[in-house]
């Protein structure tokens, strides 16, 4: 039991992150409609995935190394949270901070708590 356990705690969180990512990069797709020239396109392109290519990388880096995650995917979150504060409060940006900061909190807690037990039983292990 222990051990499906910790399947289910290793995988969710880079399943979830996977799927956090595509959510990213399908929302920077709205840049084809803006009536921009190819280049453009390309730049706008480029400028609406760069969270998401950041993301990417902590992604790699965090499969093997879990703190990586947990604290790349909690700064992203918050670091959304500050840009979107930057603005005119409107109670519609709530829902945004939920949605896109709350995901990536989960999924930072989420590595955290697994290195916290990788941690813990390779102490034990010792």
């Amino acid at each position: 039991m222990e051990n499906k356990i910790s399947k289910s705690l290793y995988w969710t969180p880079r399943i979830l992150s996977i799927i956090f990512i595509c959510f990213l990069a399908l929302m920077s797709l709205d840049v084809f409609g803006s009536g921009l020239n190819f280049w453009q396109t390309v730049v706008a392109l480029f400028m609406h995935n760069l969270p998401a290519l950041v993301l990417l990388v902590v992604l790699i880096i965090s499969w093997k190394h879990e703190i990586v995650g947990g604290v790349g995917f909690i700064l992203a979150g918050l670091v959304y949270i500050v840009l979107l504060m930057r603005n005119q409060f409107e109670w519609y940006l709530l829902s945004w901070a939920i949605q896109i900061s709350g995901v990536a909190f989960l999924v930072g807690t989420l590595f955290l708590v697994t290195w916290f037990k990788k941690r813990k039983t390779e102490c034990r292990s010792n």
